[in-house]
């Protein structure tokens, strides 16, 4: 929220399992943060699975910083 106030695009990433804690602290917020949610859970991912869970996130990670 402060990033976007200053004009900054910004935006998160968190899996999936987050989802509804992210949707209650918007609204407790009153903001519409930009963010994508990837498959849970990221901890006991190995190296590979990590790379190929960020190719098939990458789009939707570089969307959260481009203006449209």
């Amino acid at each position: 929220m402060d990033l976007e106030s200053r004009g900054i695009p910004s935006g998160f990433i968190a899996s999936s399992e987050f989802q509804e804690a992210a949707d209650a602290q918007q609204k407790s917020l009153g903001i519409k943060a930009a963010r994508v949610f990837v498959p849970h859970p990221i901890q006991d991912r190995t190296d590979a699975e990590m790379t190929e869970l960020a190719r098939q996130s990458i789009e939707l990670v570089a969307a959260l910083i481009v203006k449209s």
